[in-house]
This record gives structure tokens, sequence and C-alpha cells, in this order.
């Protein structure tokens, strides 16, 4: 499949920041580990000419102050937290604003950014399959996942139908990208009720100094640590809602996500399982360029990484 003549593929990838700092037991690992190599042989022999990069935020780049429901980048900066790398994504600008504006053509409004900050929900993916956030040209869609009020999905599967269609005017071999989730309760921040420090941060985007950065990261190990032990009040992770969400993707049946309330997502996956928004918006990209089939297919439950964790890719058929 190298230097492929197919026009698109596909690939699912969770991520959390708790990988290399509270790692589950070393078979496990070696599954995960093996899964990943699979997936980065599958990339190698795609050999995508651009990546579009389904990702959310974690309030390092998008606060309330100004929260789309989703945004494209035109250019991106990574923040480096959780040791994931730091720096500029190598955004491809041109292919951006042809995405760009192919969407908002088609009746899906959209908000661009210019100079777009992400965290390890984009910096993490890249890295994994490609060893950097600047090995290949990429364009960045930011789907908040955390800051409610969240939009119905059905908004997220008509982005990613629009952004399918208007890459697949580009002539390049494209790589939708999706990640995030599964089922997952990490312990994020939420405006409501929170003591005026934490919601002026929240709101204007106070970025915190490397010391209050390495507190707030060592807060969410612990609290991996306390989750793998169940010593922990959050929503445990559920294999059962997670494969439901796999099993939808698989049949190819994307329309069955116009009826998952926003209430209901967050029941049965946590308060940040709606990071398989970017899921559902890298299928139905893919979707728009037709029929697909999910080619691999690779879940497991990890506490110590607060993550229903899987990985999938497809292709056209």
């Amino acid at each position: 499949m190298k230097g492929s003549d197919l026009p698109a593929a596909l690939v699912g990838l969770s991520h959390s920041p708790l990988i290399g700092r509270n790692d589950p037991a070393p078979d496990v690992l070696a599954a995960v580990d093996a899964a990943t190599a699979d997936v980065r042989s599958f990339v190698e022999r795609f050999a995508p000419d651009l990546v579009v990069l389904y990702a959310p935020d974690h309030y390092n780049g998008f606060f309330y102050k100004d929260m789309p429901p989703f945004c494209l980048g035109t250019a991106a900066s990574a923040v480096g937290d959780f040791g994931s790398a730091s720096g500029e994504l190598s955004v491809d600008g041109d292919a951006a604003s042809a995405i760009a504006s192919g969407v908002l053509d088609r009746g899906v409004d959209l908000t661009i950014s210019a100079r777009m900050t992400v965290d390890h929900g984009f910096a993490q993916p890249l890295e994994v399959l490609f060893g950097g956030i600047d090995r290949v040209p990429v364009v960045p869609l930011f789907i908040n996942s955390v800051a409610r009020p969240l939009g119905p999905v059905a908004r997220i599967r008509s982005l990613g139908t629009a952004v399918g269609l208007a890459a697949a005017e580009l002539d390049r071999r494209v790589l939708f990208v999706g990640s995030g989730g599964l089922s997952h309760d990490p312990p994020v921040p939420v405006l409501r009720g929170a003591p005026p420090r934490v919601a002026a941060a929240l709101i204007d985007g106070h970025h915190p100094t490397p010391e209050q950065r390495a507190r707030g990261e060592a807060r969410v190990v612990q609290a991996g640590r306390e989750y793998a032990a169940g010593q922990t009040g959050m929503v445990p992770i559920n294999p059962a809602w997670d494969n439901l969400v796999l099993d939808t993707f698989e049949r190819g049946v994307l329309q069955d996500v116009d009826g998952w309330t926003v209430d209901w997502m967050g029941a049965e996956g946590g308060g940040s399982g709606h990071e398989v928004r970017t899921w559902i918006a890298a299928y139905a990209s893919l979707a728009a360029t037709g029929p697909y089939a999910v080619t691999s297919r690779f879940y497991r439950p990890i506490p110590e990484w607060i993550a229903g964790f899987a990985i999938t890719t497809a292709l056209p058929t």
C-alpha cells in the first residue's frame, strides 16, 4: 500500500497523559505496544500526503472567553504538557484554508484560528504515529469535548462529512485521525461552581507557571493511581459503551450517533467520554469518500490511564 492510489484512510487512537507515568501491568502494556506497532505500519504503508487531525483540548488552548464547538487551525503550536512535544506543528496552511472554505461552502459554520494552541491531545497521536509533531503536513481540527454546553453530535457528523468532501478535492492521500476517548472520567475542572481563581483560569486562559503545571500534572498522576486502586468516585470505564461505539463505526451506521444525547454520553462514557466526537468526525470524513471497512480494532479498559483505550484503522472499500 506504499504510495497507494487509495485516496483516504483512518486511524482512531485513544490518548492519555498518564502513558509512561502510570502504566498498567506488563502484559497489558505489551498488547498496547503491539497494537501501536501495527498502526504505525498501517500508516507507513498508506504514506499519507496530509493528515487531518481531530482532537480535543484540556483547557490549554481553548477557554470559555471564546469556546467554539469546533475550530480549524491554519497554524498551530503545542504547549508540551505531560511530557508531550512542544513547538510548531507542521500545518499545511494552504490545505487548511482550502478545507475551511470547502466546509463553509457546504453550509457548516466553522471557526478558524491562525494561531491555534494545542496540547497532548494533538501532540501525542502525531508523536505515536510519526515520531514527532513536525514530520507530516497536518490540518488540526479542535473538537470541544469537555466545556459545556456541548452541541448535538449530529453537528459533529456534519462537520466530518463536509471536511471529508473538501479534503477529497485536494487530490492528496489524506489520513483522518480521531484522537481521544473512549469512556473516561478524569479530574477535569468544571466552570459551574468553580472557585473564583479556577473560574478565571477557565475563562481567560491564565497559562500556568512551570511549577503550577507540574503540580497539576502530579495531581492527575495521583488520580490515575487512585482510580486504578478503586479509591475514587469517578465514573468507571464502561467497556459495554466503548464497544457499542466501536461497533457503530465498524458497522458503518454513523447516522445512529445523531440520536446520542449529551447527557446519555456523559452518563455512559464519563465526563470526557465526549472525546469520541473526534472519532465520529474522522469516521464521517472517511465515509464521505465512499463505503469503508474497519481493518483493525484493538480495545482494552486501562484504569491506570483512566481510559477505555482503543485503536482502530479503516480504509475505503
